[in-house]
Order: structure tokens, then sequence, then C-alpha cells
């Protein structure tokens, strides 16, 4: 794996966190060329997951978001090109090619393409009030329709639907969330789990209806109800749809770079094309942790993935290896899950979910603890993500008992 040279040009596509831990670990890492952000989006590279929360709620401002503010990319020699779009890659000559004709050549390349919402796929859905939530410029659109009493309908009870529900609930909104499977959080977490927010956010004041079909929605030139496949109509002032993420492959899949969910990557970030290296929500890399390949979602996978690539291109030969996690805010409650759960034999709950506010829920496969999801208790999360990481075999009545203590374990 040849290293970076003081002439060489990266070029880095994308405009979040994956794109700016790559610009600033170059830099950390002594790289002296040129480094190049080229996003289509008008902001620096930021970070996402505060817009279906903090940014939401007003708590932060814009420049809070970014991962470097222009004074430190200018102080850095980081290059910054927003508002251009991609049109191509040059494989050939060493170049991208921008929608307006411009060619940035490059000794390597980055693809930190992201994605994009996936829009809900039903008449009525381009509406002017109907919005996804991926960017700065979807917030601002979205707060511009919040007022106390509006009436929203939410699209999806993954974590984007109950962190918007949340946020918009204390903002004087009434809140509707439909959900097409039998449960909230149902890709992601154990029905208990599941059962503990649909109950939280139904406490709270937040409409929700599970086993939701949207079949259409009505209103012209504005969307004023969601119809359901069983007939039933919601009244709706806007709508958002938060149902899952579409990768953004096609950039490389046009070069002819492999791609199966995913820009296919080794272990060390490099893609079919040793001068093209990828990372963030865009890749699909070998995972020793879960023992297949994986594309991941996460803003820590972003972020230490952005990272890895950075050492890579400067000549390591670092195997990117991380154990997934992941959070979310919903109101006054911090969920924080590390591990994949799917497959799980065996559930542990730690506190109870039916009584309490804060509990852990620890999953077992063949003995062994694959993954937990910790409410409000950060320090079961703490030593639950060491547990994890190790593959570790526990009694689960160890587990089970609030006064028996996983640091003891996590050692």
């Amino acid at each position: 794996m040849s290293s970076l040279q003081p002439s060489h040009t990266v070029v880095i596509v994308g405009g979040g966190q994956a794109a700016g831990e790559t610009a600033s670990e170059l830099r950390k890492q002594g790289f002296e060329g040129r480094v190049v952000i080229v996003s289509d989006e008008s902001q620096p590279p930021y970070k996402r997951p505060p817009l279906s929360k903090a940014y939401l709620a007003g708590a932060v401002e814009q420049a809070q978001l970014f991962v470097m503010q222009p004074s430190i990319l200018e102080k850095h020699r980081i290059e910054f090109m927003g508002g251009a779009r991609v049109a191509s890659i040059d494989r050939v000559g060493q170049a991208v090619v921008l929608a307006d004709g411009q060619r940035f050549t490059y000794d390597r390349l980055v693809l930190a393409t992201g994605g994009r919402a996936r829009p809900l796929p039903i008449p009525g859905a381009d509406a002017a009030n109907v919005f996804l939530l991926r960017s700065i410029d979807d917030v601002t659109r979205i707060r511009a329709r919040c007022a106390e009493g509006k009436r929203v309908v939410i699209v999806g009870g993954g974590f984007i639907g109950l962190e918007v529900a949340a946020v918009l609930l204390k903002q004087g909104l009434h809140v509707t969330v439909l959900e097409g499977l039998d449960r909230v959080l149902a890709r992601v977490t154990a029905p208990e789990v599941s059962a503990f927010f649909e109950r939280v956010h139904r406490e709270a004041g937040v409409t929700v209806h599970t086993g939701a079909q949207v079949a259409e929605l009505v209103g012209a030139p504005e969307v004023t109800a969601v119809k359901l496949a069983d007939g039933r109509e919601i009244v709706a002032d806007f709508v958002i749809a938060g149902i899952g993420l579409i990768a953004n492959t096609e950039l490389a899949a046009e070069a002819g770079l492999v791609v199966d969910n995913g820009i296919v990557v080794d272990e060390f970030a490099q893609t079919s094309d040793p001068l093209i290296y990828a990372a963030g929500d865009c890749t699909n890399h070998p995972s020793a942790f879960l023992g297949r390949r994986v594309r991941l979602e996460s803003v820590q996978n972003a972020m230490e993935q952005g990272r890895a690539v950075a050492r890579n291109l400067m000549g390591n030969t670092e195997a990117y290896q991380n154990v997934p996690w992941f959070w979310s805010d919903q109101f006054d409650l911090k969920l924080q899950m590390v591990g994949i759960s799917t497959g799980y034999e065996q559930l542990v709950l730690r506190g109870d979910p039916q009584t309490e506010r804060s509990f852990a829920a620890f999953y077992l496969k063949g003995g062994k603890l694959v993954a937990a999801d910790a409410v409000s208790r950060p320090k079961d999360f703490m030593f639950a993500k060491k547990l994890v990481a190790a593959g570790a075999v526990v009694d689960p009545a160890v587990l089970a008992d609030p006064e028996a203590s996983l640091k003891d374990l996590a050692v």
C-alpha cells in the first residue's frame, strides 16, 4: 500500500462526518499535500445526528454542527467546494468531473457519499408539505412549518421518526406516528424495548399507529391527509417521512467500482480500484466482529472508518475493525446500543421497562453477549461495550441483577 507524497492531491467526495474526519485525520497524520472536499451541499462537512434532535429543536446553531469551522478548514489548508455535484469519475485520467464540466485531478480519491433519505413511494409524496429529513436544508424547511397546534404526521417509527416526534410534541404540535410493522423500532431492538418506547410516546401525547400501511397522500397542491390501506384518513398540516436510507452508490457503480449493498471495500477501506477508498454509510465492509460483510448507518462508523482511510492513505496497513454502536435521544431518555441484536437467542433485562424509565437489555447468542441496549444507564452501557467487544460469556443471572457489578465482568 503506497503512501501519499507531499506533491499528491486527495479529493474527498461528500459533505458528512466521514468526509470531514478523513480530511482532518490526513492533516493530523502529517500529510502536506492538497486536500479537496467536494460536496453538493453548501455547508462544510457536518454532523447529521443532531438534525432530528437538538438542531430541529433549535437548541444548537448551524455552525455547531460543523465537523470543522471554516476558519479551521482554512488554517489546515483543506479546500472546500460546496454546492458542487460530482457527475462522474474518470478513473483513467484520475479525475472527478463536476456537473458544470470542471475537473479535479486526484492521486487518491475518497468516496464519502453517504446516503439519502428514502422517499415515500406513494402518490402525493412530491407535495411541498411532505418532507424528508437528512440535511440542514431539510430541517430549515420543516422548521418553517412548525407552529403550536399544527398537525404533523410522521411516517416511520424508527429512530428518526421517534426523535422527531419527541421534539415536535414539545413544541406544541399534534403528532401522529405511523409505523408499517407491528411495533416501533422493530428492526433494531427487542419487543420489550419497543413496547417501552411506544408507551413513553403515547403517555407523552403522541398518537402511535402500528401496522399502519400508508396508501396515499390526499390533497393538492398540498397534502391535507394521509390515507391508510384500511381506508382511515389522518388529517395533516404537513408530513415527514422517516423510512430509511438509500446509500449513494451510483457514482461508484457508474465508474465501474464493485457495488453490492454499498460500495464494496476491503478491510483497509480500499475499493476495487487501489487509488479509490470509501468511508461511511455508503460502504459495505468486512466485519470481524459480525463475521460477515455489513453496511452500517452510524455516525461512529463514519468517523472511525474515515480516520482509518486517512491513516491507510499515509501508508499504514490498518484493518478497520469496530464494534457497532448507536444512540437515540427521545424526551428525557437516552437509548445507547452496542452490537447487532439480530438473531439473538435470549434476552436478559436489568430493571423493569414496564415500571422504570431506566433499564438495560442484554442479547445473548450461544451464551455470548452479542448486543446490549441501555436506556438512561450510561455506566451499564460503558461496561456492556467492553463485554460485547470481547464476546464475553456472561451468567444471565448476573446480567439481570441490578446489584451485580458489570465492571467486574468487563475487566
